[in-house]
């Protein structure tokens, strides 16, 4: 008869924990994986233009250079500051983009409190309206936007190519993602209690200074939040800028702007922004333009990153 050998397991052995740490093994591998993908899906683009930027003719048209030049140069900045007048740019860019982002995070923390604490007839109506804004493609009413900026008020004012115009839409909460920026504060100001407010009043304080003094002290991540948004946004736009503000001297107002200038051109057969420049060469200026406009928002994002998670996270828009 033969007998059963049983096996002895060490002291403490589970064979249930023995499985589920297996599996937790293999979730992590497949999470790291797929994390791993969608990194270089997003970075590749970058990093190839990164790459690019620092390489010469010689490397541009050898195969075996891939991603790391083998004859690195800083000609192409040189080229890029020279041709795209960059330090004018960059200032007007700034200057342009931050100015309408203190103006969106003023109007749109005033509107967003407005939603959160005071309840009317036909607010919800309104408020859907306001997420409209952003919901529906500003292509779809780009054309009687212009008429109303190219014959303004009673007396028919021409607004186009003028700075008011994009001020105006700003200042009216209809600027670019202002409805985003609203249901941000909304949020924020709907997860403060209520008490605060109420504490307020009764301490004498009015409507607007309850919202100027003790609302918006509280605010602070959102102010961060919508501030950054808005200044990338307005850095990269090209519907306002394009359609607005259509003149040469308006067309630095943004990188996408630049952008769009220089695809216009390739489009035409030539590139008037490099035409002391052969086209392969030109396109390693512009991409080393576009890197030298990118780093100001990457140091400032360095700069604010707690700040700007935690006002996404207080603000209800995750996920």
């Amino acid at each position: 008869m033969v007998e059963k050998v049983k096996m002895k397991l060490p002291k403490g052995f589970n064979q249930y924990r023995v499985k589920r740490e297996a599996k937790e093994f293999v979730l992590r591998i497949f999470t790291a994986i797929l994390l791993i993908g969608i990194s270089y899906t997003i970075l590749a683009p970058v990093i190839g233009m990164f790459s690019t930027a620092f390489m010469s003719v010689e490397d541009l048209f050898n195969p075996m250079v891939f991603l790391i030049p083998s004859n690195p140069t800083f000609d192409n900045f040189r080229g890029a500051v020279q041709h795209l007048r960059f330090w004018n740019t960059l200032a007007f860019t700034l200057g342009y983009s931050m100015g309408l982002s203190l103006l969106h995070v003023m109007v749109a923390s005033f509107v967003g409190y407005g939603f959160a604490r005071y309840k009317f007839r036909g607010s919800n109506i309104i408020f859907a309206i306001v997420l409209l804004t952003f919901i529906i493609p500003p292509q779809a009413y780009m054309v009687p936007l212009w008429f109303q900026f190219r014959f303004f008020g009673p007396t028919n004012i021409n607004l186009i190519d003028s700075y008011a115009s994009v001020i105006i839409l700003t200042l009216t909460g209809m600027g670019l993602r202002s409805g985003l920026f609203i249901y941000i504060f909304r949020q924020f100001f709907r997860g403060l209690p209520v008490e605060i407010s109420e504490a307020a009043r009764i301490d004498g304080c009015g409507h607007l200074r309850t919202y100027m003094s003790v609302m918006m002290p509280n605010a602070k991540p959102a102010i961060i939040t919508v501030f950054m948004f808005s200044l990338v946004w307005h850095y990269g736009d090209t519907f306002f800028s394009g359609l607005l503000l259509t003149r040469p001297q308006f067309m630095h107002v943004s990188l996408g702007q630049v952008v769009f200038r220089w695809q216009s051109y390739n489009s035409r057969g030539g590139s008037m922004m490099f035409a002391d420049f052969e086209m392969m060469q030109a396109q390693m200026v512009f991409l080393a333009a576009v890197t030298l406009i990118i780093v100001p928002i990457i140091l400032v994002y360095a700069i604010m990153q707690r700040q700007f998670i935690e006002g996404i996270e207080r603000s209800g828009i995750v996920g």
